[in-house]
């Protein structure tokens, strides 16, 4: 009985831990915010960000902004080619690295810790308290040659980035895209089958 009773409690232990993985994101606000044609005339790359942390709400409403759910079939904020949904986020701060999931609109713990120094390649992003990662993820694109592989994932990359770049210029972030990035090192964090594209550091402009 003790020995059962044990192993019920490992279980439930276990359980507990999954479900903690993922962690479900404040609802998106899509209303309201900067115009669009503002929101033009103020993009800018900016290298210079604080340590503050982003708000839990500017972190919802930057995810979403940059590939969520926005339509009732699924589709998303950022085109794809053929809708294949291929560039995937992920999300590196000082407690953990995260995969974004548009549909639930969550972040799922891929592994615990700071793991910001296997991101970007140059030492001042590093201590970024956001870093972004645009994944291609291979697993989507079965049906594109090697010509359109090679292609689409890096134009529907910069799609997903440009939406980083007009959200930051709307909330007043500070942002760059780094093409620097360490690319095995972040496969073998993550775990993906497929290539890193591009890095994005967003923080709170100083």
């Amino acid at each position: 009985m003790k020995k059962i009773l044990i192993l019920m409690m490992a279980t439930m232990l276990t359980l507990s831990m999954n479900a903690q993985k993922t962690i479900p994101l404040l609802p998106p606000q899509k209303t309201g915010g900067m115009s669009l044609m503002d929101a033009f005339a103020n993009r800018k790359t900016n290298r210079d960000f604080s340590q503050k942390e982003l708000t839990p709400k500017q972190l919802s409403n930057l995810l979403w902004a940059a590939n969520g759910v926005n339509r009732e079939d699924g589709r998303r904020t950022a085109p794809t080619a053929r809708n294949a949904q291929q560039i995937e986020i992920y999300v590196l701060n000082k407690e953990g690295a995260y995969l974004y999931l548009p549909k639930e609109h969550a972040l799922q713990l891929i592994a615990a810790g700071d793991h910001r120094t296997s991101g970007a390649s140059q030492e001042r992003f590093q201590e970024c308290p956001l870093m972004l990662i645009f994944v291609a993820n291979y697993n989507k694109m079965d049906g594109f040659n090697a010509e359109a592989k090679a292609m689409y994932e890096c134009t529907d990359a910069g799609n997903v980035s440009q939406n980083v770049y007009l959200y930051c210029a709307s909330e007043g972030l500070a942002t760059c895209a780094l093409g620097s990035i360490h690319r095995e090192k972040l496969q073998e964090l993550l775990k993906f089958n497929g290539k890193a594209i591009l890095g994005q550091s967003v923080g709170v402009a100083k």
